[in-house]
């Protein structure tokens, strides 16, 4: 089967690899190089990177309204074009090219967590359970039918970065299995049940700590914007990273018998273990690692030294 691949993150390269591995993969597709960095350097994406080092054949349109990259793209004879976070719009002229149409690899089970960032409010949500949907795309934003879904459950521990990892894997998997039962005529598209949900794109703001909020709800946060953005407060104007962060059992107990009930949220009220704890709107939430502009990542415990009583915020 001839497969075309548009794609741009790391969560894309297991599926490039598999298609790499068991199909004739004849073109990849990736957006222009970008600027990033303190420098501003142009970064060639991941998928880029992947690309060039298996010496693939590669474009990097702009839009795939243009028609000189739609032509590079027919030229190319794919019979499925798989996208995966690839950020650019597919026209229809692109989504009716191949014979077997484009498929995507989404991120969670369809319709919950439609959009942009379906793995971080999944975490920031609480769901217990995720997955990947192989959906055949259409001109909406993950409207598509369904080809096939698998469920994986989220750990207490998950952050966005193991879980993307986790998804990116058994995406390239499920894709497979896709794209066989397509080519064999033993797989059809389901419509999307009713019920969608809306994961929009990450807002960096949104990676500021509220300590009004609940401890169980920042624990969240810390986990949900692990590795990026990273959760973020500040103690004295000065920006902290918190790495990892879990919620101190019996918290609200704790407080109540022990604690100093007029403690403000984002208040650090000491140390346990290699933690600071700090306390929440309601809930005591243990920080084990934190970082300073410009420094290393240290433990809690050693941030908070000779800083109880301080407020974060």
């Amino acid at each position: 089967m001839r497969i075309a691949f548009a794609g741009t993150p790391q969560f894309a390269l297991p599926a490039l690899e598999a298609l790499r591995k068991r199909t004739q993969l004849v073109g990849v597709l990736t957006p222009p190089d970008r600027p990033s960095g303190r420098g501003r350097q142009l970064t060639a994406s991941a998928v880029k990177r992947a690309a060039e080092e298996h010496r693939l054949p590669l474009a990097q349109p702009a839009s795939l309204k243009d028609p000189a990259a739609r032509a590079q793209l027919a030229a190319w004879q794919p019979d499925a074009l798989v996208v995966v976070a690839y950020g650019l719009l597919l026209p229809p002229q692109v989504l009716d090219l191949p014979r077997l149409g484009c498929l995507n690899i989404h991120a969670s089970l369809l319709p919950r967590w439609r959009g942009a960032a379906p793995i971080e409010r999944a975490l920031l949500a609480g769901d217990s359970t995720t997955g990947i949907t192989i959906m055949q795309m259409d001109a909406g934003l993950d409207t598509g039918p369904i080809l096939l879904q698998r469920p994986i459950a989220i750990g207490a521990q998950a952050t966005g970065g193991t879980l993307a990892a986790s998804l990116a894997e058994l995406g390239a998997t499920a894709l497979l299995e896709s794209l066989e039962g397509l080519e064999l005529g033993t797989l059809k598209a389901v419509p999307q049940p009713e019920g969608a949900t809306y994961a929009a794109k990450i807002d960096k703001r949104e990676a500021r700590i509220d300590w009004r909020q609940s401890a169980a709800g920042i624990e969240r946060q810390v986990r949900a914007f692990n590795p990026r953005p990273m959760a973020e407060t500040a103690l004295r104007g000065e920006q902290l990273r918190v790495i990892s962060a879990a919620i101190e059992a019996d918290s609200d107990a704790k407080i109540a018998n022990h604690e100093d009930k007029s403690a403000d949220p984002g208040k650090i009220c000491g140390t346990s273990a290699d933690a600071m704890r700090v306390r929440c709107g309601s809930g005591m939430l243990a920080i084990l690692s934190v970082q300073r502009p410009g420094r290393r990542p240290i433990s809690g415990r050693e941030y908070a030294q000779g800083r109880t009583g301080q407020q974060l915020g």
